[in-house]
């Protein structure tokens, strides 16, 4: 009989690509990964990895098992979802992943509401950049991501996940006080052409989309400074380095030496939380999904508050 565990390290190796990353994906050494596979080709009296240059790579036999594994996994989801369902409490563990703003601005509350109404349910975080959370969700490294998108640039979420929309986001541009534009109750993103900007470090979904979005304004932004804390680029901005574009969720303090204002043209920031569809029964998501929701509705009250006191400060 074939053992689940070795088709779940087989099935690792299948997305992941590499015994490493097999190994980082499973939380385990890659040593135990090797012993699994070796087990399992014993069980199967067949090779299932070849070498490949210094990795390796599934043979004829290992694809042929790794497609089995997948939809073997993914059935003993939809059963385990099926017995949580049957129980009808939210227990065990769910992991959750969220990019910063989001992780800052939601998971406290988020947090603490799941604690007090499920204390049997444990609850893992990781902070993650939209695209890896949903291909860790969709490898099943991750139970539930929190991700975002912008109006004028959507991030693809591949079939088989479920999602539900949390807010939006509406962010601001950041300047420093004695900015020539810093008294303006509205401004442009053209208008700030001939500034130095403070960007997300290159590569990141939010950089593309800052690229994309002062490019189709008609300029080439010079970009002077990339951090990947908003704190610090608020703390650049307040040195006079350049201006940024700040979302309102997660923000807290912002230091007396910057002024934010609105852009006319509202972009907005569409946060929303996605996870398998084969676990959508399970109640520990649906406990992890609702508590985000309560989180969110009170983000976005805050939100708006920061937002009146930022523009009457400026």
């Amino acid at each position: 009989m074939l053992n689940l565990e070795r088709l779940r390290t087989l099935d690792a190796l299948a997305r992941h690509g590499s015994v490493s990353g097999a190994a980082d994906g499973l939380h385990v050494t890659t040593s135990a990964v090797s012993q699994q596979m070796a087990k399992l080709e014993r069980e199967v009296g067949q090779q299932l990895l070849a070498k490949n240059g210094r990795g390796v790579r599934l043979t004829d036999a290992g694809r042929l098992l790794a497609d089995h594994a997948a939809r073997i996994l993914s059935q003993v989801e939809l059963a385990q979802s099926d017995i949580e369902a049957q129980r009808g409490e939210a227990v065990g563990e769910v992991r959750v992943g969220a990019f910063p703003t989001a992780a800052r601005g939601l998971f406290p509350a988020a947090m603490t509401s799941l604690r007090a109404a499920h204390p049997e349910l444990r609850v893992r975080s990781r902070e993650l950049e939209p695209e890896r959370a949903i291909r860790e969700v969709i490898r099943g490294d991750l139970d539930l991501a929190v991700v975002l998108d912008w109006s004028n640039r959507r991030l693809p979420v591949s079939g088989g996940l479920a999602q539900v929309h949390l807010l939006d986001d509406v962010p601001d541009v950041a300047m420093p006080a004695d900015h020539p534009l810093a008294g303006r109750a509205e401004v442009d993103l053209e208008e700030f052409a001939d500034d130095d900007w403070v960007s997300w470090p290159e590569g990141e979904f939010c950089y593309d989309w800052l690229m994309f979005t002062l490019r189709s304004k008609g300029f080439e932004p010079r970009i002077a400074h990339m951090a990947e804390e908003h704190h610090t680029q608020l703390a650049l901005i307040e040195a006079g380095l350049g201006v940024c574009v700040t979302p309102r969720l997660g923000r807290g303090w912002v230091p007396e030496g910057v002024r934010l204002v609105p852009v006319r043209q509202r972009m907005r920031r569409h946060i929303y939380a996605v996870w398998r569809a084969d676990a959508d029964r399970r109640p520990s998501i649906r406990a992890a999904v609702e508590a985000l929701r309560e989180a969110a509705v009170l983000a976005a009250e805050g939100s708006d508050g920061a937002a009146g006191s930022d523009e009457s400060a400026a």
